[in-house]
């Protein structure tokens, strides 16, 4: 290639004693103002949220969870309806609060590591991400039915041998009898449960608020390995619900398609996956009506698995995965994070690399989830290059195309 390669940036948030990592790509983790990073740190006996302030670089215990962390999507291994939840944290950026689970608790925090109770969790669900509306003014909790987590080997005796990644399984039980998930939405000032949608037959892990309108509810059904390029992305509107992708143009039920994201502006969701018929990655765009669908390909042989996380732009986006800078990128996983630019009517991209990640990838926590800050003049990820997991940060216009 032409332009130089990049190396790996320095750390910004570590520490000796603990693990930080950013919360999951679809919250962001830093406070609008930018004064502030909340991020999970794991010492090995607890998991807390922390704040990391961007100014002085003092680091900030903001909850006092112990017990280890939660069983749900994705820590199959966590414990049954006690401790952190690690993939439960959504951050209201504006308003500097942080909501989680722990144990069967919704609970929320503040900077000053004030902490309250919001509501009690169905004692018979599994959780899995959430996502705070924009407004802060509502938070969406989904679940399953406990029985999607039981053991195949041992049937109804709940909890057992789930250390391996079960998802591959998990939606085909819930097809063949019929469990149910739910979109817990409670308002964030009282608790109450203002909504209680059930959804048949489904496994929902991810859900989000549209940016201009919170009546929306972008959500998926999780690892559906028969049909997932029709069944992964889904719209609630608080009343009905529509599938955001459907067969015909080159698209196929036998697809894969996953990490769906509104953009900023709440416009069009953007998501990626792979073509059933060739293995081909893509990145593609679809408005909240699942009109419009726009899919770019990737070469072919860019098959390293990763995410892509919007940008304030139409076509920004970042992403730690795909890229091959050259004959002599074999990496496994992708070393890279790179910023990406689509032009969704030419139906091009183009790549320029940040940094190199060089995470290992090694579990979910290990994933480097790049994310913008609001004003996206530079990159978050978390990487454990080092030998310990740390959040790192690169300025795009460095690096930036014209």
């Amino acid at each position: 290639m032409s332009q130089q390669l990049p190396g790996t940036p320095r750390p910004l948030v570590s520490s000796p004693d603990m693990h930080c990592q950013l919360l999951y790509f679809t919250s962001t983790s830093l406070t609008s103002d930018g004064k502030a990073i909340v991020f999970i740190g794991d010492d090995g006996e607890s998991h807390n949220l922390f704040a990391f302030d961007c100014a002085t670089g003092a680091i900030k215990k903001l909850t006092a969870c112990r017990g280890g962390y939660l069983r749900s999507y994705v820590y199959f291994d966590g414990r049954p309806y006690e401790g952190f939840g690690k993939a439960s944290v959504s951050l209201d950026a504006d308003n500097g609060l942080a909501y989680f689970v722990e144990g069967r608790h919704l609970k929320v925090v503040d900077l000053a590591g004030r902490t309250k109770i919001l509501a009690i969790l169905p004692g018979d669900e599994i959780t899995a991400f959430t996502h705070v509306s924009a407004d802060g003014r509502m938070i969406c909790v989904p679940t399953v039915d406990k029985r999607a987590f039981e053991s195949d080997e041992l049937g109804k005796k709940e909890f057992q041998n789930l250390a391996a990644n079960p998802s591959t399984t998990i939606d085909r039980r819930v097809q063949d009898e019929g469990l149910s998930s739910y979109l817990n939405v409670y308002d964030t000032q009282t608790g109450r449960l203002e909504k209680r949608e059930r959804v048949e037959r489904a496994w929902i892990t991810h859900v989000q608020f549209s940016p201009l309108d919170s009546k929306l509810i972008l959500y998926n059904h999780e690892w559906p390995v028969a049909d997932c390029g029709i069944r992964r992305m889904w719209m609630w509107d608080g009343t009905h619900h529509h599938r955001m992708r459907q067969e015909g143009e080159g698209r196929s039920r036998a697809d894969w398609t996953c990490h769906e994201m509104w953009a900023r502006d709440g416009k069009t969701i953007i998501y990626h996956g792979t073509y059933g018929e060739d293995g081909r990655p893509y990145v593609g765009r679809v408005n909240p009506d699942g009109s419009d669908v726009v899919e770019v390909p990737l070469p072919k042989a860019w098959t390293r698995y990763g995410h892509f996380t919007v940008g304030s732009g139409e076509g920004e986006l970042v992403t730690d995965g795909h890229y091959v800078a050259g004959p002599d990128d074999t990496h496994p996983v992708c070393p890279w994070v790179c910023r990406v630019t689509v032009d969704w009517t030419a139906r091009t991209i183009d790549w320029r690399p940040l940094a190199r990640a060089q995470s290992s990838w090694s579990s979910q926590d290990a994933h480097p989830h790049p994310i913008f800050d609001h004003a996206a003049e530079s990159v978050l990820f978390t990487s454990d290059v080092n030998g310990r997991r740390e959040i790192f940060r690169v300025p795009v216009g460095l690096n930036r195309g014209k």
